[in-house]
């Protein structure tokens, strides 16, 4: 196991399970000079998270309010101005303003750990157990190597994604609807890349997509567990017959990858934790019911617990939390009532038919 600055004797104020953005930005922002904080990263280049890799307009409003700037090694091709939405049950095809910073999504996640303090200790490994004892939490971390370790803490932070343990561990009641994302990648040479978004209820009653990284077409979408791989066999099969995709791209397949992804519902999902136990981001449901985006979701959640820390009263940790997250439950929710204008049938085929907010494509006359 490999560990920067670890020290196992010691009692931590604060644990920090998952090193995504919540994970990072959350220990960035709090003081780690009041607290003494570990970070536990579970991710590596043979881990990596399965993700679009888009960075939205939200979360690119509040990477400028950080005063962050993206280094140029992040950044893909091509950059994005708009989506091609596609439904494949009526045929309809309409274009929508829409843009995204098209990156490298594991080389983001490490330039924001990078931002996180030399103070912060580290430790390379996933937590397969949360047990409490007496006033504070025993976790058991596993490294590369199988080694494992045991260290205390009054406070965790479960920054997790998904599949947290932490939210599984402490809040088994709190249910939200729960989707396997499966993604292909494939070697392309198209001249022209695109973005776009598929809506097909017959397959799925979530979204899949399909767009271009440096010479990668990516398709994906999130499905029921039960039959999720044949019910994404099924859309791309379509994407093929309607020349979304090319007939032989299953000649340039490079890998296959899949993970959890949750939905919240307007009335529930969402867990911001309690009692020393806190959840950041998609693990406390944080992420877009529409879209499922939620990189912006993660960046303002982890500062609102930082904040909550930073106030210097412990005892209000949890409702300072909650309240700081109010306005981003707001609007969720807000996308919650939007969700069925995309995802039902007759609604999103009398928007699309309209044209409403679409744009008007013009073909070069050069061909």
């Amino acid at each position: 196991m490999n560990e920067l600055n670890f020290d196992s004797g010691c009692i931590y104020d604060i644990a920090v399970i998952g090193a995504g953005p919540s994970g990072s930005n959350f220990s960035r922002l709090v003081d780690s000079v009041k607290y003494k904080i570990v970070l536990i990263d579970g991710e590596n280049e043979e881990n990596k998270k399965p993700c679009g890799g888009l960075l939205s307009p939200d979360a690119q409003d509040i990477m400028a309010r950080y005063n962050i700037t993206l280094p140029s090694d992040i950044l893909v091709s091509p950059q994005i101005f708009s989506v091609r939405t596609i439904d494949l049950e009526s045929g309809l095809i309409r274009h929508y303003r829409r843009s995204y910073i098209n990156m490298d999504r594991y080389k983001f996640d490490r330039f924001l750990l990078g931002m996180v303090p030399q103070s912060v200790s580290r430790i390379e490994g996933r937590c397969i157990s949360i047990s409490q004892e007496d006033k504070y939490y025993l976790l058991e971390i596993k490294g590369r190597e199988r080694i494992s370790v045991k260290i205390k803490a009054k406070n965790i932070v479960g920054a997790d994604g998904a599949s947290s343990i932490v939210r599984r561990t402490f809040f088994k009641k709190s249910t939200i609807q729960r989707y396997t994302a499966v993604q292909q990648w494939f070697y392309s040479a198209d001249t022209n890349p695109f973005y776009s978004c598929i809506f097909d209820s017959s397959t799925s009653e979530s979204c899949s997509w399909v767009f271009f990284k440096n010479g990668f077409l990516v398709f994906g979408g999130a499905f029921k567990p039960s039959g999720c791989r044949i019910a994404f066999e099924e859309q791309k099969r379509k994407l093929i017959n309607m020349g979304i995709i090319p007939g032989n791209i299953e000649n340039s397949l490079v890998r296959t990858e899949a993970c959890s992804v949750l939905r919240p519902h307007l009335f529930k999902g969402f867990c911001p934790g309690k009692n020393g136990v806190y959840l950041l981001g998609e693990a406390a449901g944080f992420i877009s019911p529409s879209s499922l985006e939620g990189i912006s979701s993660a960046l303002l959640s982890s500062e609102k617990l930082a904040d909550a820390f930073n106030s210097g009263k412990e005892n209000l940790i949890y409702r300072k939390y909650k309240s700081g997250t109010l306005y981003l439950m707001g609007k969720l929710k807000l996308k919650c009532i939007k969700r069925p204008f995309m995802y039902n049938r007759k609604l999103r085929t009398i928007i699309m038919k309209t044209g409403i907010l679409s744009i008007n494509i013009k073909e070069s006359a050069v061909k």
